[in-house]
């Protein structure tokens, strides 16, 4: 196995809709799937047997539903990144997944490269939203249901290009997107964003976009 390769955990209660995914990540060079859960019991215990690098988890299972094992994840095993993957692209869905850890947010019906590039994107530690989902996000932060951090709305002290970086991410792109942007490598993309979070007091990249937003630096 490379050292690249990326170990996932599937968690749906339909078989065929794990089948379907296990083909499609089968497909891909760099995704190997480690095990196979039919609630979130199950995809809690295989997190701790298997240490995966993302779960794909839906979130309406029986016995112990997405929600609750993606919290239990993110808490015993922070470095597992949880995708959630549902029916339904509603904000009854979104938040709770969201404040319970989850990295990303995906339909069930999103392309299949959309989804191996959100299985990528949460490996590399980004945050995989589609930028419609992001949008709402923002708009929500704005009207105060989610506030950005604690700091408040005000900027501390940043290098134009990390103010770039910043304003980049506040629009939804990608590591790789932003480095072909600015014409340099991802490695320094990576660099800027972990730079941004220890200045900002953002723990992840979904609180930059917001923090973006509502300071202005992202574009409207």
């Amino acid at each position: 196995m490379s050292a690249d390769m990326i170990r996932l955990v599937l968690a749906d209660d339909q078989h065929l809709v794990r089948l379907g995914l296990r083909m499609l990540c089968d497909s891909a060079d760099d995704v190997e799937v480690v095990g196979e859960a039919s609630d979130g019991h199950e995809a809690t215990r295989l997190v701790a047997e298997h240490r995966p690098d993302v779960v794909l988890m839906d979130l309406r299972m029986p016995r112990v539903d997405g929600i609750t094992a993606t919290r239990r994840i993110a808490a015993s095993h922070p470095a597992t990144r949880v995708v959630a993957l549902t029916t339904f692209d509603d904000d009854d869905h979104l938040y709770p997944a969201l404040a319970a850890g989850a990295a990303g947010f995906l339909t069930k019906d999103a392309p299949p490269p959309d989804i191996l590039d959100a299985i990528r994107r949460a490996a590399n530690d980004e945050t995989p939203f589609t930028r419609e989902i992001l949008a709402r996000l923002v708009t929500r932060a704005l009207h105060a249901h989610l506030p950005p951090e604690p700091r408040g709305p005000s900027l501390p002290p940043l290098t134009s290009r990390e103010r770039d970086v910043l304003a980049m991410v506040g629009a939804g792109l990608s590591n790789r997107e932003i480095a072909e942007a600015l014409h340099v490598g991802v490695t320094t993309v990576k660099t800027h964003v972990t730079n941004l979070m220890r200045k900002t007091g953002c723990p992840n990249r979904i609180r930059l976009a917001l923090l973006a937003a509502t300071t202005g630096a992202a574009p409207e």
